[in-house]
């Protein structure tokens, strides 16, 4: 984990470096004025020698300054290399996200992703410059003062060993507490996120059915599961500054106890105490940061660990080291295929599917909820990969391809369709970056969806908000349709992205398929008859398996469950719709 983390703090390895340096200068100068002032108490005030005075003020103020600078320098650093270092973590992660499979992503939650990326980041950004300022700040601090306070007297300094024992105890038993229930908080967080996200994305939803109430109920659940764990972490950590303070109010008490009899006994000088009441201070707030310096590892410990599991989690899918770029055609093949989400271990989806489709045909697939339609076309785009047998592109095994070179032949309309903020003009360019404004329009003719973008005032420069939420169905479908059919692929893929829009539409989609894209292979999922019926070929799947093949006038007569589903929508008169936007 640490390696993970480490390798992101990349260019800012000097700032990392300069930082503890410059903290170390700081803490030698500020080490050295206590030493100072006993020689000014010693040598100057009590001989009543103000020139000793004035020169050894002199250095004090010198020792001042150059501690200054370094602190200053040491600040700048510490803050440079902790939020750049942050910044790379949010980049790799984000980058990482991006290089991830379905199967990958199904691991996490979106709220999950999101709260690594931000509040996890943040934890470990603010341990990380507390470790380059405080971290080397302080044990620097407690040995030099450690180390003047024996040079002046062994024995009181004793006194300071005795205190470092029962703090490092009492530290030891917080932290000992205190992470375990730090890393409940941060999956909490998830479960907090996740109910936000949830109910902003659905708010439409939640007060059509007016559950505002349910909803505010639930939010409240989960934040105060949250705040009792917090208050549960905080209680521990709040032993901290009472332990602290009666170990260093001890150590004052037996400094000026033992001291006082030094002084009468003539075994130790004023000035000498009063340098030793400067280290004793200066160890106790070093022993005061480290504490800090715990408290706040031991609440990014848990992020640490979220964030090395988002960076160390490998890609189940990757290019092979001679990958093919070019896709001869759009010829498809089911090779003996069975598959599962959990390879080796979860259910099969898909068994033993053995399909082949021809360059330029159109085939439709059918099935009921959950028989491994839209699973089955995920792996022609390599979307996941098979368990047992092979699925080939073009004649190549999918798996032999470059997956972006495959992926920009693949074109794939999912079930949820997905439009980003920005113009619908810039929705469109995902499928072609460089694509004119006369190749957009062309492939909205094709998808039916010219005929309501000319009715906007502002046309294809009319803004989408996130999600598409200022757009219709229907609307959203098309557009979604249109975007693919602007990378002209060899194969494109519909997964029941027509079930918005009216049949008449639906059919015009259809015949514009038939006549502009006559070579590319053409597979469309959908739960309405009428919109596969026309298919050079029907596939049609039951609980993973394939249960017809063939052409619809052959289905009827051979294929009970098409049979079925043919009669519940066509002849009771199921399969209509008033055209819509």
């Amino acid at each position: 984990m640490l390696k993970t983390l480490a390798k992101e703090i990349r260019q800012y390895k000097k700032a990392t470096v300069l930082a503890p340096v410059f903290t170390g200068f700081e803490v030698l100068m500020e080490i050295l004025i206590p030493f100072v002032t006993a020689s000014i108490i010693d040598q100057g005030i009590e001989a009543g020698n103000m020139q000793k005075v004035y020169l050894y003020g002199g250095i004090m103020l010198i020792f001042a300054f150059i501690s200054l600078i370094c602190g200053v320098a040491a600040g700048r650093y510490a803050a440079s290399a902790s939020t750049g270092y942050a910044c790379n973590l949010r980049d790799a992660m984000y980058a990482r996200v991006q290089q991830y499979s379905f199967s990958n992503i199904d691991k996490y939650s979106t709220a999950g992703l999101v709260t690594r990326m931000t509040t996890d980041v943040t934890n470990l950004q603010n341990a990380y410059q507390m470790i380059l300022r405080i971290a080397s700040r302080a044990p620097l601090m407690l040995l030099c003062s450690m180390v003047m306070c024996f040079v002046i007297n062994v024995r009181l300094s004793l006194i300071f060993l005795a205190a470092l024992a029962v703090l490092g105890c009492a530290l030891f038993f917080i932290m000992t507490r205190t992470l375990p229930v730090f890393q409940e908080v941060f999956s909490k967080y998830d479960d907090l996120n996740a109910s936000v996200q949830e109910n902003v994305s659905g708010i439409r939803v939640v007060k059509a059915f007016v559950r505002e109430d349910y909803e505010n109920k639930k939010f409240s659940k989960a934040a105060e599961q949250l705040c009792r764990l917090f208050i549960k972490a905080e209680s521990l950590l709040a032993l901290n500054n009472p332990i602290m303070m009666l170990v260093i109010y001890g150590c004052i008490i037996c400094l000026s106890w033992f001291g006082a009899h030094f002084i009468v006994a003539g075994t130790l000088t004023t000035g000498n105490l009063t340098s030793l009441f400067s280290y004793v201070m200066s160890m106790m707030m070093s022993l005061m940061m480290l504490s800090m310096v715990f408290v706040m590892i031991s609440m990014s410990a848990a992020s640490a660990r979220r964030i090395a599991q988002v960076l160390e989690e490998k890609p189940d899918l990757a290019d092979p080291d001679q990958p093919v770029t070019e896709v001869e055609d759009g010829r498809i093949d089911f090779n003996h295929v069975s598959f599962s989400y959990k390879h080796g271990s979860g259910e099969a989806v898909l068994h033993n599917i053995d399909l082949h489709i021809l360059p330029g045909e159109t085939v439709g697939i059918i099935g009921g909820t959950g028989c491994g339609k839209s699973s089955l076309v995920n792996l022609v785009s390599r979307l996941y990969d098979v368990d047992e047998g092979s699925v080939c592109v073009g004649g190549r095994d999918v798996r032999e391809y470059d997956m972006e070179a495959l992926r920009n032949q693949v074109a794939v309309v999912l079930q949820k369709n997905v439009l980003f903020s920005g113009t619908i003009l810039e929705n469109l360019r995902w499928g072609k970056e460089d694509a004119s404004k006369e190749e957009c329009a062309e492939a909205c003719r094709q998808a039916c969806a010219d005929e309501f973008i000319e009715r906007f005032p502002e046309g294809y420069d009319t803004w989408i908000e996130q999600g598409g939420a200022n757009v219709s169905g229907g609307q959203k479908q098309r557009l979604c349709i249109a975007r693919a059919l602007l990378k002209k692929p060899k194969v494109l893929i519909l997964d029941d992205s027509t079930s918005a829009v009216d049949t008449a539409t639906d059919g015009k989609i259809r015949e514009a398929f038939a006549k502009k894209i006559p070579g590319t292979t053409k597979l469309i999922i959908s739960q309405r008859i009428s919109s596969v019926q026309d298919a050079d070929r029907i596939l049609v799947l039951e609980e993973g398996k394939v249960s017809g093949f063939d052409t619809h006038e052959k289905l009827l007569k051979t294929n009970s469950i098409y049979r079925e589903i043919y009669e519940a929508q066509i002849k009771s008169g199921g399969d209509f719709d008033e055209k819509a936007g």
